[in-house]
C-alpha cells in the first residue's frame, strides 16, 4: 500500500497519519498543503458545502506518483485539500481527527472520542491519537527506573511551578532508590526548566538546551512514567507501548476540558491514572495497529 500524507505543518498532527502508515506497514509520502491567505481557507468551507472542488485556493508540493492507495490527512488546513486531490487521483480520502466544519463524507474517520464524534458508518471512534513509538537507544538505565515527562503552557493549561515542585517532591521521596529521568519539551517554561534543574536526576534532557527526545526510550524502561497532561500526542504514546505505569500530571483544577475528558476517560479504562498524591497500576496499552486495520476503502 502506497499512502500521501498532507501535512499542515504541526508535528502533532502529521506524526499521527505517519503512525497511521507505520502501523499498516505501508510506504509513504509528505506533501506540504498551505493557503496563500486566512480567507481563502474560510472559503473552502463553503465551497466544501457546496461541493465545489478547486486546487485554485491551496498551494501543494507536487507529489512523486499521480496515484496512491489512500489520501491521509489531519487539521483543519488539509481537510479540503484531501477531497480536491482525492477527486483528481480517483483515491479514497481518510482524516485521522474530526473535520470540524467540513462535511464528514471522507471514506474513514478516525476521530478521537473526547471529540464527541457522531455515529456514522465512516467515523471510528479512538480513545486517543494515532502513535507509534520507536525506541532510539537515548536513555538506558542501569537499574529499576521512573519516567518523567514535561509538557508545557498551551491554549488551556499554564504550568504552575508551585504544584510542579510539589509533583518533583513526590517523585523523589517515593522512588529515592531508582533512576529518575525527566525531559522537557519544546514548550517548556524557563522557569519550569530552571526548576528541573534544581533536582538531582540521573538522566535529563532540557529541551531549549539539548533537542532530542527520549520519550519512547522512557516508555521502554520505565516502571512508571509520570506526563503533565497539556499534550494529547504524549498521553497517546505513553498508552500505545511498553509496560509502564502512566501516571498523568494535573496542571490545574479545571476540569471541563478536552485533556481531562480524554484522561478521565483513560483512567475508567485502566490505561492510566490521574496523580492524587499516590500512584497507581495502570498499565493497559492500546493497540492502534488493529484500529488501523479497519480502514474502509
Amino acid at each position: 500500500m502506497t499512502i500521501l500524507i498532507l501535512s499542515d505543518g504541526r508535528a502533532g498532527h502529521v506524526n499521527q497519519s505517519i503512525a497511521f502508515a507505520k502501523h499498516l506497514h505501508a510506504t509513504y509520502e509528505v506533501i506540504s498543503i498551505k493557503y496563500s491567505c486566512q480567507a481563502y481557507k474560510m472559503l473552502s468551507y463553503l465551497l466544501d458545502k457546496l461541493y465545489f472542488y478547486t486546487a485554485c485556493i491551496f498551494k501543494y508540493d507536487m507529489p512523486q506518483k499521480d496515484n496512491y492507495d489512500v489520501i491521509v490527512c489531519a487539521g483543519s488546513t488539509t481537510y479540503y485539500a484531501a477531497k480536491v486531490l482525492a477527486r483528481r487521483m480517483h483515491t479514497p480520502a481518510i482524516t485521522m481527527m474530526l473535520p470540524k466544519g467540513y462535511r464528514y463524507d471522507f471514506d474513514t474517520i478516525f476521530a478521537q472520542m473526547h471529540d464527541n464524534p457522531p455515529l456514522q458508518h465512516n467515523i471510528i471512534p479512538l480513545p486517543a491519537n494515532f502513535s507509534y513509538v520507536e525506541p532510539k537507544g537515548l536513555f538506558v538505565p542501569k537499574s529499576k527506573s521512573v519516567g518523567l515527562i514535561i509538557g508545557g503552557n498551551n491554549a488551556l493549561f499554564t504550568m504552575d511551578k508551585a504544584r510542579m515542585k510539589s509533583q518533583l517532591d513526590f517523585i523523589f521521596t517515593h522512588f529515592a532508590d531508582y533512576e529518575i529521568a525527566v525531559t522537557t519539551s519544546p514548550r517548556t517554561p524557563k522557569e519550569i526548566e530552571s526548576l528541573v534543574e534544581s533536582y538531582p536526576f540521573a538522566y535529563s534532557v532540557i529541551f531549549s538546551q539539548n533537542k532530542m527526545n527520549p520519550i519512547a526510550d522512557f516508555l521502554h524502561h520505565c516502571e512508571v512514567v509520570f506526563i503533565t497532561m497539556d499534550s494529547t500526542s504524549m498521553i497517546s504514546e505513553a498508552i500505545s507501548y511498553g509496560a509502564s505505569c502512566i501516571e498523568i500530571l494535573p496542571l490545574d483544577n479545571t476540569q471541563n476540558t478536552k485533556f481531562y475528558t480524554m484522561v478521565q476517560t483513560l483512567e475508567r479504562e485502566g490505561y492510566l491514572h490521574i496523580f492524587n498524591d499516590s500512584v497507581a497500576l495502570n498499565n493497559r496499552k492500546i493497540n492502534f495497529e488493529t484500529y488501523a486495520q479497519r480502514l474502509n476503502v
